[in-house]
């Protein structure tokens, strides 16, 4: 009964450390960026680990009245890489900790 115990106290211990590790790594997470782009760099969107935009450069010569669909577009396609590139670097990141647990909401 008193080893049952000891592996109790030893695995809550791991469970605070891994804890603390995703922490740190989720902290670490939120001040990187990731940039997108879409027209061959003609537009390009930057996302933080927020999965928030803070950023968008559209080239001079993107800029044509009469193509401002394309544009949107453009913004459209380079925004949603950005954010689909931070969504990978998350999931990378805190896959490290999880390794096949079931732990749905957690990030």
């Amino acid at each position: 009964m008193r080893g049952g115990m000891g592996n109790m106290q030893k695995m809550m211990k791991q469970m605070q450390k891994l804890q603390k590790d995703m922490a740190k790594a989720q902290e670490e997470l939120a001040e990187k960026t990731m940039e997108g782009t879409a027209g061959g760099g003609m537009v390009t969107v930057v996302v933080n680990g927020q999965k928030e935009v803070i950023d968008v450069k559209i080239k001079e010569e993107v800029v044509d009245p009469e193509d401002i669909e394309m544009l949107q577009d453009l913004v459209l396609a380079a925004t949603n890489d950005a954010l689909k590139k931070m969504e990978d670097l998350t999931n990378e990141t805190m896959g490290q900790f999880t390794k096949g647990m079931n732990m749905p909401g957690m990030f």
